[in-house]
């Protein structure tokens, strides 16, 4: 790690990402802080900040990128079953602080969504930037979420949780949905793991993820995708099977 960049709190600015480590993979820099201008402006060049308490601030940007293209979503026979049912009423923006706080605090194997991260984000979902979608059981209570960050036609998953059996799936499905009516071009994953992959998700690389990202940071949405309220039955979005 010695050989990384430190980064200047006081001066914003990141090493190209093409410049990441190969091992660990993706590892680019080091230090700097979690102003919202920093975030932003990570997140725009393709780079995401990813530590635990007892080390500095990292900044990855790893090759491959795992992606999730927002029509190539996936839908098991079982997960299709649960949409039908109308079982979960889902919701943005409801509830961003118990989404990013319960991300954290439901991970039996720990998180890196330390006390920093989780006020940096509540910061960036108050300027606008980082949004919630949440899962409602029939009593009323929040049982999955996701969050991350909307920047031009590209969205940035962060982390998820779930409380009940296809909570987040059925998040991750309504959510291309609404990415994919508005012209989103693609959720970043930003690491691949099975869940991710059985919904359809799938690694590129990062020069091509860098190209999709420049092509569309800027450019606008069709519709704002962040005011939805799923109850009625049959309203889930068309996906393929």
């Amino acid at each position: 790690m010695s050989a990384l960049p430190w980064l200047d709190p006081d001066y914003l600015w990141f090493p190209p990402a093409e410049e990441a480590l190969e091992e660990p993979d993706g590892l680019l820099a080091l230090g700097g802080d979690l102003a919202p201008q920093r975030l932003v402006h990570a997140y725009r060049h393709g780079i995401f900040p990813w530590f635990s308490d007892d080390q500095p601030i990292l900044w990855w940007s790893p090759d491959p990128r795992c992606v999730l293209f927002p029509d190539e979503i996936h839908v098991s026979r079982s997960l299709r079953r649960t949409l039908n049912r109308d079982y979960f009423r889902i919701t943005t923006d409801q509830a961003f602080r118990r989404v990013i706080h319960l991300c954290g605090s439901t991970r039996p194997e720990g998180t890196w969504i330390t006390d920093d991260m989780e006020q940096a984000y509540i910061e960036l979902h108050r300027q606008g930037y980082a949004h919630s979608i949440e899962a409602w059981n029939p009593r009323g209570e929040l049982v999955g979420g996701l969050y991350g960050l909307a920047m031009g036609c590209c969205f940035f998953g962060e982390s998820m949780f779930s409380l009940e059996t296809n909570a987040s799936k059925t998040i991750l499905v309504h959510l291309c949905g609404q990415l994919r009516d508005s012209g989103y071009q693609l959720m970043d994953c930003q690491v691949e793991s099975p869940h991710l992959l059985s919904m359809g998700a799938r690694t590129i690389p990062r020069a091509t993820f860098l190209s999709i990202l420049k092509s569309n940071i800027d450019r606008p949405p069709l519709r704002e995708p962040w005011h939805l309220d799923w109850t009625g039955r049959g309203r889930h979005p068309e996906t393929r099977p």
